[in-house]
Protein backbone atom coordinates (compact mmCIF):
# COMPACT_ATOMS: atom_id res chain seq x y z
CA UNK A 1 0.00 0.00 0.00
CA UNK A 2 1.55 3.77 -0.70
CA UNK A 3 1.85 6.78 1.04
CA UNK A 4 -1.23 7.92 -0.65
CA UNK A 5 -3.42 4.80 0.04
CA UNK A 6 -2.80 4.56 3.61
CA UNK A 7 -3.68 8.16 4.19
CA UNK A 8 -7.23 7.79 1.64
CA UNK A 9 -8.02 4.76 3.96
CA UNK A 10 -7.20 6.79 6.74
CA UNK A 11 -9.60 8.80 6.26
CA UNK A 12 -12.42 6.02 5.31
CA UNK A 13 -15.81 6.60 7.58
CA UNK A 14 -14.46 10.32 9.00
CA UNK A 15 -17.66 11.97 8.46
CA UNK A 16 -19.27 9.24 10.45
CA UNK A 17 -17.37 9.90 13.48
CA UNK A 18 -15.70 7.88 16.22
CA UNK A 19 -16.52 4.26 16.57
CA UNK A 20 -17.48 2.92 20.08
CA UNK A 21 -14.81 0.24 21.44
CA UNK A 22 -14.62 -3.06 21.67
CA UNK A 23 -12.82 -2.86 24.86
CA UNK A 24 -14.49 -2.55 27.99
CA UNK A 25 -14.47 0.56 30.17
CA UNK A 26 -11.60 -0.05 32.84
CA UNK A 27 -11.07 3.20 33.90
CA UNK A 28 -14.78 4.22 35.06
CA UNK A 29 -14.65 5.96 38.37
CA UNK A 30 -16.32 4.38 41.53
CA UNK A 31 -19.54 5.25 42.31
CA UNK A 32 -20.16 7.99 45.35
CA UNK A 33 -19.25 6.89 48.47
CA UNK A 34 -16.78 4.42 47.61
CA UNK A 35 -14.15 7.16 46.63
CA UNK A 36 -10.31 6.79 48.55
CA UNK A 37 -10.31 9.53 51.53
CA UNK A 38 -8.51 12.55 50.87
CA UNK A 39 -7.55 14.64 53.74
CA UNK A 40 -8.30 17.97 52.25
CA UNK A 41 -12.05 17.05 51.00
CA UNK A 42 -12.97 15.72 54.62
CA UNK A 43 -11.48 18.80 55.91
CA UNK A 44 -13.56 21.28 53.09
CA UNK A 45 -17.22 19.24 54.51
CA UNK A 46 -16.37 19.69 58.06
CA UNK A 47 -15.71 23.80 57.20
CA UNK A 48 -17.83 24.41 54.45
CA UNK A 49 -20.48 22.45 54.62
CA UNK A 50 -22.69 22.60 51.57
CA UNK A 51 -20.55 24.79 49.92
CA UNK A 52 -19.15 21.62 49.08
CA UNK A 53 -20.92 20.49 46.25
CA UNK A 54 -19.31 17.03 45.22
CA UNK A 55 -16.25 14.87 45.20
CA UNK A 56 -14.49 13.07 42.28
CA UNK A 57 -12.06 10.63 41.44
CA UNK A 58 -10.53 10.89 37.05
CA UNK A 59 -7.07 8.97 36.33
CA UNK A 60 -7.14 6.51 38.87
CA UNK A 61 -5.54 9.16 41.56
CA UNK A 62 -7.01 12.61 40.59
CA UNK A 63 -9.18 14.19 43.09
CA UNK A 64 -11.67 16.81 42.21
CA UNK A 65 -13.60 18.47 44.55
CA UNK A 66 -16.49 21.17 43.58
CA UNK A 67 -17.23 23.77 44.98
CA UNK A 68 -20.09 27.14 44.85
CA UNK A 69 -18.62 29.75 42.85
CA UNK A 70 -19.60 32.46 45.59
CA UNK A 71 -17.68 30.88 48.14
CA UNK A 72 -14.90 29.81 45.99
CA UNK A 73 -12.14 32.71 47.05
CA UNK A 74 -12.38 31.76 50.89
CA UNK A 75 -12.41 27.99 50.28
CA UNK A 76 -9.09 28.66 48.11
CA UNK A 77 -7.68 30.92 50.94
CA UNK A 78 -8.63 27.86 53.42
CA UNK A 79 -6.67 25.44 51.14
CA UNK A 80 -3.45 28.18 50.87
CA UNK A 81 -3.18 28.79 54.54
CA UNK A 82 -4.91 26.06 56.69
CA UNK A 83 -2.05 23.98 58.38
CA UNK A 84 -1.92 20.58 57.02
CA UNK A 85 -3.26 21.50 53.88
CA UNK A 86 -0.96 24.57 52.40
CA UNK A 87 -1.35 24.20 48.87
CA UNK A 88 1.13 27.03 47.81
CA UNK A 89 1.26 26.26 44.47
CA UNK A 90 -0.84 27.40 42.03
CA UNK A 91 0.18 25.15 38.98
CA UNK A 92 -2.84 25.92 36.55
CA UNK A 93 -6.04 28.19 36.29
CA UNK A 94 -7.94 27.02 33.41
CA UNK A 95 -11.64 26.87 32.01
CA UNK A 96 -13.66 24.18 30.44
CA UNK A 97 -16.66 24.46 28.08
CA UNK A 98 -18.07 21.21 27.52
CA UNK A 99 -21.37 23.11 24.58
CA UNK A 100 -24.93 22.11 25.08
CA UNK A 101 -25.73 25.17 27.03
CA UNK A 102 -24.00 23.67 29.88
CA UNK A 103 -22.55 25.55 32.95
CA UNK A 104 -18.71 26.74 31.99
CA UNK A 105 -16.18 24.87 34.74
CA UNK A 106 -13.30 27.20 36.09
CA UNK A 107 -10.32 25.02 37.08
CA UNK A 108 -7.83 25.73 39.56
CA UNK A 109 -5.09 22.82 40.11
CA UNK A 110 -3.50 22.66 43.10
CA UNK A 111 0.12 21.38 44.89
CA UNK A 112 1.31 21.47 48.24
CA UNK A 113 4.66 21.37 48.44
CA UNK A 114 5.08 21.00 52.32
CA UNK A 115 2.45 17.73 52.31
CA UNK A 116 2.89 16.72 48.51
CA UNK A 117 -0.85 16.37 48.47
CA UNK A 118 -2.64 17.29 44.67
CA UNK A 119 -6.27 18.63 44.86
CA UNK A 120 -8.12 20.30 41.44
CA UNK A 121 -11.12 22.29 42.24
CA UNK A 122 -13.71 23.17 40.18
CA UNK A 123 -16.42 25.94 39.80
CA UNK A 124 -18.98 25.88 37.50
CA UNK A 125 -20.51 28.90 36.15
CA UNK A 126 -23.73 29.70 34.01
CA UNK A 127 -23.82 31.01 31.04
CA UNK A 128 -25.86 33.84 32.08
CA UNK A 129 -23.59 34.23 34.77
CA UNK A 130 -19.44 34.13 33.75
CA UNK A 131 -18.48 35.92 37.21
CA UNK A 132 -16.34 34.63 39.54
CA UNK A 133 -13.52 36.29 42.31
CA UNK A 134 -9.96 36.61 41.48
CA UNK A 135 -7.21 34.82 43.03
CA UNK A 136 -4.66 37.09 41.76
CA UNK A 137 -3.79 38.28 45.89
CA UNK A 138 -4.00 34.54 47.08
CA UNK A 139 -1.50 33.49 44.36
CA UNK A 140 0.51 36.15 41.71
CA UNK A 141 1.23 33.18 39.12
CA UNK A 142 -2.60 33.35 38.24
CA UNK A 143 -2.58 37.20 37.03
CA UNK A 144 -1.92 36.08 33.42
CA UNK A 145 -3.74 32.80 33.80
CA UNK A 146 -7.12 34.86 34.78
CA UNK A 147 -6.72 36.98 32.04
CA UNK A 148 -6.20 34.23 29.28
CA UNK A 149 -9.38 32.62 30.53
CA UNK A 150 -11.77 35.91 30.86
CA UNK A 151 -9.99 36.69 27.12
CA UNK A 152 -10.78 32.85 25.87
CA UNK A 153 -14.23 31.89 27.59
CA UNK A 154 -15.28 35.63 28.68
CA UNK A 155 -15.00 35.14 32.41
CA UNK A 156 -15.02 37.77 34.48
CA UNK A 157 -12.92 37.74 37.83
CA UNK A 158 -13.69 40.00 39.97
CA UNK A 159 -10.92 42.10 42.07
CA UNK A 160 -8.19 41.53 39.23
CA UNK A 161 -6.11 44.48 38.89
CA UNK A 162 -5.70 43.97 35.26
CA UNK A 163 -8.08 42.38 33.59
CA UNK A 164 -8.08 42.73 29.37
CA UNK A 165 -7.08 40.15 26.73
CA UNK A 166 -3.88 38.74 26.35
CA UNK A 167 -3.79 36.65 23.53
CA UNK A 168 -6.40 38.18 20.83
CA UNK A 169 -6.16 41.85 19.90
CA UNK A 170 -7.76 44.26 22.35
CA UNK A 171 -9.77 45.49 20.32
CA UNK A 172 -11.50 42.01 19.22
CA UNK A 173 -14.95 42.13 18.48
CA UNK A 174 -15.61 38.48 17.75
CA UNK A 175 -16.17 37.27 21.00
CA UNK A 176 -14.28 34.65 23.19
CA UNK A 177 -12.95 32.21 20.95
CA UNK A 178 -12.54 28.55 23.01
CA UNK A 179 -16.80 28.77 23.78
CA UNK A 180 -17.98 25.89 22.12
CA UNK A 181 -20.51 28.28 20.77
CA UNK A 182 -17.87 30.12 18.55
CA UNK A 183 -18.08 29.48 15.10
CA UNK A 184 -14.95 27.48 13.19
CA UNK A 185 -14.11 30.60 11.22
CA UNK A 186 -15.37 33.62 13.78
CA UNK A 187 -18.58 35.79 13.71
CA UNK A 188 -17.71 37.89 11.33
CA UNK A 189 -17.35 36.45 7.34
CA UNK A 190 -14.33 36.47 5.58
CA UNK A 191 -15.05 39.94 3.71
CA UNK A 192 -15.56 41.30 6.95
CA UNK A 193 -12.71 40.00 8.76
CA UNK A 194 -10.34 41.25 5.63
CA UNK A 195 -11.59 44.46 5.70
CA UNK A 196 -10.91 45.09 9.57
CA UNK A 197 -7.95 43.55 9.16
CA UNK A 198 -7.02 46.13 6.17
CA UNK A 199 -7.79 49.23 8.02
CA UNK A 200 -6.06 48.32 11.19
CA UNK A 201 -4.25 51.56 12.47
CA UNK A 202 -0.62 51.52 14.70
CA UNK A 203 -3.06 52.57 17.62
CA UNK A 204 -5.52 49.65 17.39
CA UNK A 205 -2.69 47.07 18.98
CA UNK A 206 -2.20 48.72 21.70
CA UNK A 207 -4.58 49.05 24.75
CA UNK A 208 -5.29 52.43 25.98
CA UNK A 209 -3.23 51.68 29.28
CA UNK A 210 -0.53 51.19 26.72
CA UNK A 211 -1.46 54.29 24.82
CA UNK A 212 -1.31 56.68 27.91
CA UNK A 213 1.83 54.81 28.97
CA UNK A 214 3.42 55.92 25.62
CA UNK A 215 1.94 59.39 26.23
CA UNK A 216 3.17 59.76 29.43
CA UNK A 217 6.43 59.37 28.57
CA UNK A 218 6.45 61.46 25.69
CA UNK A 219 6.88 57.99 23.17
CA UNK A 220 5.58 57.26 19.82
CA UNK A 221 4.42 53.21 20.22
CA UNK A 222 6.05 51.33 17.62
CA UNK A 223 4.60 50.50 14.72
CA UNK A 224 3.46 46.48 14.72
CA UNK A 225 3.74 46.11 11.07
CA UNK A 226 7.75 47.69 10.84
CA UNK A 227 9.97 44.51 12.06
CA UNK A 228 12.74 47.28 13.28
CA UNK A 229 10.12 49.47 15.50
CA UNK A 230 8.95 46.31 17.14
CA UNK A 231 11.88 44.94 17.92
CA UNK A 232 13.42 48.06 19.68
CA UNK A 233 10.40 49.07 21.76
CA UNK A 234 9.01 45.30 22.70
CA UNK A 235 10.19 45.52 26.07
CA UNK A 236 8.07 48.71 26.89
CA UNK A 237 4.82 48.08 24.71
CA UNK A 238 3.22 44.04 24.49
CA UNK A 239 1.00 45.20 21.87
CA UNK A 240 -2.07 43.11 20.91
CA UNK A 241 -3.61 43.17 24.16
CA UNK A 242 -0.53 41.32 25.42
CA UNK A 243 1.46 41.20 27.92
CA UNK A 244 2.85 44.56 28.12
Amino acid sequence: MTQNDAFKKGLEGLDAGPRPSDAGDHGAPPQAGDLPPHPSVDALRERFGDAVLRHELVSGDEHIVYVLPDRSLEILQFLRDEPGHRYDFLQDLTAVDYGGGRMIQVVYQLWSIENKLNLRVKAELPLDGLEIQSVYYLWRAVDWLEREVYDMFGIVFDGHPDLRRILMPYNYAEGHPLRKDFPLRGRFSRAEQTRRALNLRTEDHYSPRELEIAHVLGQSVPDPFSPAETNSGQQQFGGMGGGG
